[in-house]
């Protein structure tokens, strides 16, 4: 049956009165609702943490929370860039899909969104911390204000040195604890996104060096400001735990764990290798998950909406239909050990900063990625911008090393040169380094992976051909604000 405007006009307007057609799918036999907690770090490498092997940076309470979870090995985002990796998890779509494909986008008016699918369901669904996601009429989260403030001596520095205030979410969690209904919390720390605290609490002389990176002495310490904030991170989530504790939620809320994306660090961020786009993946479900153990299926952020909706008691839109996201409940009961063959991932760009637009497959041995403007030198808020401190306080410093020492020169040369294509052995070369894209051993694989993009973009609407140019507007407020007050 066809219908003009008009009559969808009127018959949303009908619609409005009655519950979401998500109530009309809640479980007959549910039992007492379960919380939820969605805790997301920001431009956090996996590595960079003690439960995925960092022997350095100082993390208690996320391995504690880890040794109450299942650890997922490969968990991956659906873009290496905050906004569009947030809006797939609230979404369950991924960024072309969604429509908030480049950094600071705003998702197509149709798209419906987590608080959309939990409401109906009886929860209340509120945020605290950065949001970074727009328009914010298709977000209707309960607002946790003054979660969001100035880090002290920087007020009038602008939204980057925002730090989050965890006191307010504590004040939300007592008054909750006296409530019947279910709620589904969101807590969105800054860090460890610059900038990085000035002041650091580590060493120098300590910090460990990523392979692919140059170890200069402005290299480390921009590295200690970068692990301080990372334990900076780590204080909050223990805040909330202990909140949580406190008002006797702990035993029936299931916390997870993540982040947006990797940090602002070269071959991170804004790239689609490991360090840019596989995160942390911690779920702790007290009762109904053994602590301590660890899953290596691979997974995408985007399955998180499906799981929530499943976990407080509704049935998950269908995949791939609806939503690109497949439920984690069978991984998470142990009903299942595999999950999905391939994670796809994209990144359009970031402003006028960075235009080398990308596309991904990543298995469990291989990734592939697609570069769309190979001919474009790739350049990142890291090199360029002079006015923070993600690349700022040490790029020179690689500058100079890459005329002294071969493995520097290659290191700046792969940074800024990307080929048409590259194809990895993930296992035998877990940095990246070596691409075998035309490696003629390798042919038929090529051949599967170029036939799968293919598919896939088209598939999401993906119809890029090279460097995107970001839409002139006339609005004065952003489409996806930084924060709330």
């Amino acid at each position: 049956m066809k219908m003009n405007k008009k009559g969808i006009a009127i018959t949303a307007l009908i619609l409005a009165g009655i519950p979401n057609a998500w109530a009309q799918k809640i479980s007959k036999t549910k039992k007492t609702p379960v919380n939820i907690v969605l805790f997301v770090a920001d431009d956090l490498g996996a590595n960079d943490i003690s439960p995925y092997g960092n022997k350095v940076v100082r993390t208690p309470n996320i391995g504690r929370l880890a040794n109450e979870s299942l650890l997922f090995s490969r968990a991956f985002a659906s873009s290496p860039t905050c906004s569009p990796s947030r809006a797939s998890i609230y979404t369950g779509l991924m960024p072309f899909r969604n429509g908030a494909h480049a950094n600071h986008a705003g998702i197509k008016e149709e798209v419906q969104t987590l608080p959309n699918y939990l409401k109906p369901l009886g929860y209340k669904v509120a945020i605290a911390g950065k949001l970074h996601v727009g328009p914010m009429s298709a977000y209707p989260f309960e607002l946790i204000h003054d979660s969001n403030v100035p880090e002290p001596g920087y007020e009038d520095k602008g939204v980057l040195w925002t730090d989050l205030n965890m006191t307010p979410v504590d004040e939300w969690l007592s008054q909750s604890s006296k409530s019947k209904d279910p709620f589904m919390l969101i807590v969105n720390d800054h860090s460890p996104h610059v900038m990085w605290p000035e002041k650091a609490e580590y060493k120098a002389s300590e910090v460990d060096i990523p392979s692919v990176h140059i170890d200069t002495e402005d290299t480390r310490k921009s590295r200690a400001r970068y692990y301080t904030d990372i334990s900076k991170m780590d204080g909050n989530v223990g805040k909330l735990l202990s909140s949580l504790e406190k008002y006797a939620l702990a035993e029936n809320t299931v916390i997870i764990f993540t982040c947006d994306q990797g940090p602002q660090w070269a071959f991170g961020k804004w790239n689609l290798y490991d360090y840019g786009i596989r995160v942390p993946l911690l779920i702790r479900w007290p009762g109904k998950i053994s602590g301590g153990t660890e899953t290596d299926a691979l997974v995408s952020l985007v399955d998180l909406l499906p799981t929530v909706v499943e976990l407080a008691g509704g049935v998950a839109p269908k995949e791939p239909e609806e939503i690109d996201g497949r439920s984690l409940l069978s991984l998470m009961s142990g009903e299942k050990n595999s999950h999905r063959d391939v994670v796809f991932a994209s990144h359009t760009g970031d402003g006028t900063m960075n235009q080398c637009p990308l596309r991904m497959i990543r298995t469990t041995r291989y990734k592939y990625i697609l570069n769309l403007a190979p001919k474009t030198l790739y350049t990142t808020h890291i090199d360029k911008a002079k006015d923070h401190n993600g690349g700022r306080q040490y790029w020179q410093s690689w500058v100079n090393r890459s005329y002294e020492n071969e493995h520097a020169a290659s290191v700046l040369w792969r940074y800024h040169n990307r080929p048409a294509e590259e194809l990895y052995d993930v296992q035998k070369d877990p940095d990246e380094t070596r691409n075998l894209a035309n490696d003629t051993h390798y042919e038929e694989i090529m051949k599967k992976f170029r036939s799968q993009m293919n598919h896939w973009r088209l598939q999401q609407g993906d119809q890029e051909t090279g460097t995107y140019l970001f839409p002139k507007t006339d609005n004065k407020e952003p489409i996806a604000p930084y924060i709330f007050k």
